[in-house]
């Protein structure tokens, strides 16, 4: 932890006040994904109409996705090694490449959702509709929020706003984006792979 760090925003625990809420906003967020998760959980195999998940998930293409996703929380662990080292360039280079990831995966989701959509799964459908729509949309959204954040920080990059000194923002953006792929890998397991051995018969 850098003396600039600990100057005026130092906690009892000796981390930065705004890491102690990054941590207590995720953990927050932790038992809201965990809620919207057992719920789906709870409700699968309750629906009484279709389409039902085997019917319209395609393992390969979310998983291309999900492998987008992963791939854009080295972009960013590349990005604050950069401004950690004051290389500016770079900085811009892997921010705006894991803004550019997110937004593929944000576009892969929209895709998928209008094809459940034509194959009759909506929001007021069935039980497996309303679970999963309101389980992954919410998810898209944290992504959303996320791609915001980073091309925000490009701009101010761009403008020389943004100094080595304040890689601390860099930082707890990057916590939040890697919370972000964690969640998914997490959807991606519990949502779509509970549902691969009945796909495949």
């Amino acid at each position: 932890m850098t003396t600039h760090e600990t100057a005026g925003h130092a906690t009892t625990t000796g981390l930065d006040n705004r890491k102690v809420m990054m941590w207590a906003f995720i953990g927050s967020d932790c038992l809201f994904f965990a809620s919207l998760v057992s719920t789906y959980l709870l409700y699968r195999g309750k629906s009484v109409v279709g389409p039902y998940p085997y019917e319209v998930f395609n393992i390969p293409y979310t998983s291309v996705s999900a492998f987008v996703l992963l791939m854009s929380s080295l972009t960013m662990v590349l990005a604050l090694g950069a401004i950690q080292r004051g290389d500016h360039t770079r900085l811009r280079i892997w921010l705006l490449a894991t803004s550019i990831l997110g937004c593929i995966f944000l576009g892969g989701q929209y895709f998928e959702f209008t094809v459940f959509v034509e194959q009759g799964v909506t929001l007021q459908g069935n039980l497996f509709g309303s679970s999963f729509f309101t389980l992954t949309s919410f998810h898209g959204l944290h992504v959303t929020f996320g791609v915001v954040i980073l091309m925000s920080f490009f701009v101010m990059s761009l403008r020389g706003r943004l100094s080595q000194e304040q890689s601390l923002n860099i930082e707890l953006a990057g916590l939040y984006w890697h919370f972000v792929d964690i969640v998914w890998i997490v959807i991606f397991t519990v949502v779509y792979l509970i549902e691969a051995p009945n796909i495949v018969h």
